[in-house]
């Protein structure tokens, strides 16, 4: 069985020094059927620093440039590397319903193959990654979950991405440094209804390992939410590592493969022009 990646990170990403041609090799050397590279794009600041009044929430600005960046290097390495690998060229949307005018520049953009649409903070918050859940007692916590779900309702309805990533990110930080895993059974009914409005779309959503192996132990989202889909009429689902670095690429693809397999799936899938492409399992 060949695997895909369809969710990782390079130089172009702020939060990653991995050398772009670096990884495109480890992705040859894995033999991949197909492999995205996604680079961060958060909407909530993709103009400099200096068109926003409040700025205490963000630690970076100017997206824009880095998509722009991205997306040209991708492009020319589609063509250097066309017969060695099924090369994708992606972005990670982040927050677009923060700011819609810049998430419709992004979409719109015509060298995209592929688009995930994800939430790491809230309005008015700071990114999940740099929250003192500690300090927080658990309404406060259950709270800031409830938000989550509603914004990525919200982001659903919008829906234009090819698939929702990392659900349940907001999660990650709780447990990893915290070891708070507050119950989420409660938003069953408002992640429902954001799957409905995928499949209403013939949108999908991603199978995200990263947190097998960052001390979550389970993926985004985890096996309950992938069949949930599956059983609401769902049939696009991808497979990304999150990598960002050369390491990471590729980690723990086979276990995501067995989760999409548990859930009732018989094939994942890659884009290119934000057209599905399957791979059987």
């Amino acid at each position: 069985m060949r695997y895909i990646d369809c969710h990782t990170h390079t130089q172009f990403s702020v939060d990653s020094e991995a050398d772009i041609r670096a990884m495109i090799e480890r992705a040859i050397a894995l033999d991949l059927a197909a492999y995205a590279i996604t680079d961060h794009c958060e909407c909530s600041t993709w103009y400099p620093k200096e068109h926003y009044t409040e700025t205490e929430c963000f630690d970076h600005f100017h997206y824009a440039a880095d998509f722009e960046r991205s997306l040209q290097a991708v492009t020319a390495l589609k063509e250097e590397y066309g017969q060695k690998i099924n090369l994708i060229c992606g972005t990670e949307l982040g927050q677009a319903t923060h700011d819609m005018e810049a998430a419709e520049k992004a979409v719109s953009d015509e060298r995209l193959d592929f688009t995930i649409g994800s939430l790491h903070q809230l309005r008015g918050e700071k990114d999940f990654y740099y929250i003192d859940y500690q300090e927080m007692t658990e309404d406060e916590i259950l709270s800031l979950l409830n938000r989550y779900f509603h914004e990525i309702y919200e982001l659903c309805k919008w829906g234009k991405f090819d698939v929702l990533g990392h659900l349940t990110y907001s999660m990650r930080y709780m447990k990893r440094r915290f070891g708070i895993e507050p119950d989420i059974s409660r938003f069953d009914e408002i992640i429902a209804e954001s799957f409905r409005e995928l499949i209403a779309k013939d949108k999908g959503i991603e199978i995200n390992t990263s947190g097998l192996r960052q001390g979550f132990g389970d993926c985004f989202p985890s096996l309950k939410y992938v069949k949930l889909f599956r059983d609401l009429g769902g049939r696009l689902v991808t497979v990304g590592s999150d990598a960002h670095n050369v390491e990471d690429l590729g980690k723990n693809i086979a276990d995501g493969f067995a989760i999409a397999r548990a859930a009732g799936f018989d094939r994942v899938c890659y884009f290119k022009k934000h057209k599905a492409y399957f791979v059987e399992i």
